[in-house]
């Protein structure tokens, strides 16, 4: 919708305008944040709403932005505001191309300031105490301790600083999806799914970062949107396997959520590897005792077989994935679908592994 205020300008007042704004926006465009100059861009920046005329904006210089055309022209949402916040992932996400990979929660708890301090805390029978000493406040607060009646973890709930907060890759190596744009949107204008964010922390030290392995699309829309706290429901040292599994079951068997087949393989491989620490303690083994077969795996496990089997074929595949070798990964998008790079990852899921990956488990020679 075009601004009527606007169109009654003179040029004067126009230029006017323009140099106010660029002023106020210290010579960067409101979107991108990149520098605008005002006479070799003279005939490339836009004037333009921030809270578009169409959801109540106001039509005054109160509601207006100096941008450059091109970033008004491709902006990925009406809203300057939103734009902007999206416009910095999309730096963050090219930043990370060279790595073939996407940004996650770790990556935009870093950019914002998060991620770097351990919480101190105890636990007794029924609470947990703990401060957030590292920002200058010792305030003690302690809170209850539940008890979950269908898998025994114990936990509580608690508003914690983004500083605190970590993204547990192993457990949930999921990057942040290109649904974020909509998230954002959505949170922007005051209607947030009140879903809590999962995670955990280890009791035995008494001190841990908050790790976080579930809920991250949300808790990453909030935390661009300029959230320092967010709520959380924290396990007390919960069994890694059974978030694992529950994660791996969530993406695959159940279908909750659209996992990559790359981010199954990932966690099929940590699933293979709980499962020969488990082997090696279970027949009294030493960690560095390799001196056993597949089959060994398959016939100790009797009642997971099928899983076991699926568990060392995710961590073949995920290790040829992964081989710093493998220069084949250069060209192969790893969400799946080649939009990126030339190749898909269900393009080698289809050829080179189904075609060079031995299906059987192997015996001892």
């Amino acid at each position: 919708m075009g601004s009527h205020f606007l169109a009654r300008q003179t040029p004067d007042e126009r230029h006017a305008i323009i140099n106010k704004l660029h002023n106020a926006q210290s010579g960067k465009c409101f979107i991108c944040e990149a520098k605008v100059d005002l006479v070799v861009h003279k005939n490339a920046i836009d004037i333009d709403h921030v809270v578009p005329l169409t959801v109540g904006g106001k039509d005054d210089p109160s509601n207006l932005a100096l941008t450059h055309a091109s970033c008004n022209r491709s902006k990925q949402a009406s809203n300057l505001e939103v734009a902007r916040i999206l416009c910095r992932f999309s730096r963050l996400k090219r930043a990370l191309e060279e790595e073939n990979r996407s940004p996650n929660l770790g990556d935009l708890l870093t950019d914002s300031g998060g991620g770097n301090h351990k919480l101190g805390f105890k636990v007794d029978k029924n609470t947990v105490t703990y401060s957030f000493a590292e920002l200058g406040d010792n305030t003690l607060c302690t809170v209850p301790v539940y008890e979950d009646e269908l898998s025994g973890f114990r936990y509580f709930f608690a508003r914690m600083p983004i500083q605190y907060l970590a993204h547990d890759s192993h457990i949930n190596p999921r990057s942040i999806g290109a649904n974020i744009s909509k998230l954002v949107e959505e949170f922007h204008q005051k209607r947030p799914q009140l879903h809590v964010a999962l995670a955990w922390l280890g009791s035995k030290e008494g001190r841990s970062a908050i790790h976080v392995f579930d809920g991250q699309h949300k808790a990453a829309a909030q935390i661009m949107l300029g959230v320092r706290y967010l709520p959380v429901r924290v396990f007390i040292d919960p069994d890694p396997d059974t978030l694992i599994t529950t994660n791996t079951n969530a993406g695959t068997t159940l279908k909750q959520v659209a996992f990559d087949k790359s981010v199954q393989r990932h966690l099929g491989s940590a699933l293979y590897q709980d499962r020969v620490h488990r082997f090696q303690t279970e027949t009294g083994r030493a960690e560095d005792d390799m001196r056993f077969s597949e089959r060994d795996l398959v016939n100790h496990f009797k009642g997971q077989s099928r899983e076991i089997k699926r568990f060392i074929l995710d961590a073949l595949r995920n290790g040829v994935t992964s081989d710093p070798e493998n220069k084949l990964m250069d060209f192969i998008d790893l969400s799946g679908r080649g939009k990126e790079r030339p190749l898909s990852y269900s393009t080698i899921e289809k050829t080179f592994y189904s075609f060079f990956v031995y299906k059987m488990c192997l015996g001892r020679r």
